[in-house]
C-alpha cells in the first residue's frame, strides 16, 4: 500500500512539471530585445508527457535596448489534476550581439519561477521552484511595416520539488530548448514557440505556445 501511494505521488509530481519557469508555458525569449513596455497574453498546450491540458498566462516585459526584464503569472489546468495550478516568475536577458548593422542577435537569459501546491480529488502537486539559464540566437528582420524574429534558445533548467513523498527525488537538472518566432506590426505583435525538455525519467516534455502582445511605448521601426 505504501509503495503504491509513493508511486502515485511521484507520478503526480513528474507528470505535472511542464516546461520553463511558468508551469505549462514555454521559456519565451526575445533575443533582439527592444524598448519600452510590452504586455503579452499567452495560450499554451503541453503534450501528454508534460501533463497535457491547457495554460494561460500574462506577462509584462520592459526593454531598454539591450536589456529586458519580464514578470508574469500562469494558470494551468493539466489532465492530472482537477484544479488549476498557478505559478509566477520572472526573467532577465542581456543582448550580447545585435543591432541595426548586425544581422544576428544573441542574448543570455536567466529566469526563475515558483508554483503553488494544490491538493485535488485526483492528485497532489507539490510546491516547485524552477530556474533556467539559456542562450538565445535570432535572425531579426525589421522593415517599416513588419518585424520578424525567428529564434532558437537552448539552455539548462533546474527544478526543486518541495514537500515530496519520502524517497521521491526532490530536485533535477535537465537540458531544454525552444524554437520560436516573434512578429510585430507596429505596436501589435504575435508570437509562437515550442519548448522541449528531457526529464530524468526518460520522458520528453513538449509545450506549444502562441499569443499576442501590445507595446505601450514602442520604439520606431520595432
Amino acid at each position: 500500500m505504501k509503495r503504491t501511494l509513493l508511486t502515485l505521488g511521484l507520478t503526480a509530481v513528474l507528470t505535472t512539471t511542464a516546461a520553463a519557469q511558468w508551469l505549462g508555458e514555454p521559456a519565451w525569449n526575445t533575443p533582439d530585445a527592444g524598448t519600452g513596455f510590452t504586455i503579452y497574453g499567452d495560450y499554451t498546450m503541453p503534450n501528454p508527457d508534460a501533463g497535457g491540458g491547457k495554460a494561460y498566462s500574462g506577462r509584462l516585459m520592459f526593454g531598454s535596448g539591450t536589456f529586458t526584464l519580464t514578470g508574469g503569472v500562469s494558470s494551468w489546468k493539466s489532465d492530472f489534476a482537477s484544479e488549476h495550478i498557478t505559478s509566477f516568475g520572472g526573467a532577465a536577458a542581456l543582448r550580447l550581439i545585435g543591432g541595426s548593422l548586425v544581422p544576428v542577435a544573441v542574448n543570455l537569459q536567466v529566469g526563475g519561477g515558483h508554483s503553488m501546491e494544490i491538493t485535488s480529488s485526483t492528485s497532489t502537486v507539490s510546491l516547485q521552484t524552477m530556474f533556467l539559464g539559456a542562450v538565445g540566437v535570432s535572425v531579426p528582420l525589421h522593415t517599416s511595416m513588419v518585424s520578424v524574429e525567428p529564434y532558437v534558445s537552448p539552455g539548462a533548467r533546474y527544478r526543486r520539488y518541495l514537500n515530496v513523498a519520502p524517497g521521491a527525488p526532490d530536485h533535477e537538472t535537465n537540458f531544454g530548448w525552444v524554437i520560436g518566432a516573434n512578429l510585430g506590426f507596429g505596436p501589435m505583435g504575435f508570437h509562437v514557440a515550442y519548448d522541449s525538455e528531457k526529464f530524468t525519467d526518460g520522458t520528453t516534455h513538449g509545450v506549444l505556445g502562441l499569443g499576442a502582445s501590445i507595446g505601450l511605448h514602442p520604439s520606431p521601426g520595432r
